[in-house]
């Protein structure tokens, strides 16, 4: 098989995969795409392997965040992180703590931009680092957006580790808070990955309501207010009109 005719390929399989919206199985794109299941199964494996597909508990594809990632590059060029940087930076300033732009890697949210707050006592997210899922706010409203059947997955493979007493660590408390941060459309982060530390989480969207990033406020938990998650909610909606959303 020419690396051509693999390019090709690829490219039918995940054409496929964007027809559904619930993950779907081999036996269905491999009729669709026109591969044999061996041939589909085996591209497929690659796509996974490169971050372009996942695969969730049934055994059912979906479209991977890597795709995501690179959907969050918008008209002429402009990064994701140049597009939402003035509007994190208000954001910082209206409320003071630091505010974090986050996108998903497989099982980890990764920081990719952060503006801090100029007071001595403050959290602060290091560039480039990274954080399970289930705990951080921002982590759990991706898991509820992926379903079900990734949550049950993902807490299976990761086996939940904990880093504080307060984190997430049973496959029925994570379907259970998933639930009710899809509906409420924000998260907390509880003194989950660190203790004393507490965040405020929203979804980023792209025109076509694609989860591109994470936006949220990191701050001691004593200085946490409720009062801001309407604050980085609308934050949040200004990004993701940016976006086309």
């Amino acid at each position: 098989m020419s690396s051509i005719q693999v390019i090709d390929r690829s490219a039918s399989l995940l054409d496929a995969i964007s027809q559904y919206e619930d993950p779907v199985s081999l036996k269905i794109l491999s009729a669709d795409s026109g591969l044999h299941p061996s041939t589909a199964f085996r591209i497929l494996a690659a796509l996974i392997e490169a971050g372009f597909v996942d695969k969730d508990a049934a055994g059912h594809y979906m479209l991977g965040n890597k795709l995501v990632r690179l959907a969050s590059k918008v008209r002429r060029g402009v990064d994701l992180r140049e597009l939402a940087l003035d509007i994190m930076e208000a954001l910082c300033d209206e409320i003071g703590e630091t505010v974090n732009l986050t996108v998903r890697e497989g099982d980890e949210v990764i920081y990719i931009e952060r503006v801090t707050a100029k007071r001595m006592m403050r959290v602060e997210q290091v560039i480039g680092s990274r954080a399970p899922l289930h705990v951080t706010a921002v982590g759990k409203l991706m898991l509820a957006e992926l379903g079900d059947h990734f949550i049950r997955a993902y807490a299976d493979r990761t086996g939940l580790k904990s880093y504080t007493p307060h984190t997430i660590s049973t496959e029925a408390d994570l379907l259970n808070i998933t639930q009710q941060v899809k509906n409420q459309g924000f998260a907390y982060d509880n003194e989950e990955a660190e203790e004393g530390v507490g965040c405020i989480g929203v979804l980023i969207y792209d025109a076509s309501h694609n989860v591109v990033a994470g936006l949220s406020i990191s701050a001691p938990i004593e200085r946490r207010k409720e009062e801001w998650v309407q604050i980085v909610k609308e934050a949040g909606k200004k990004i993701s009109e940016r976006l086309g959303a």
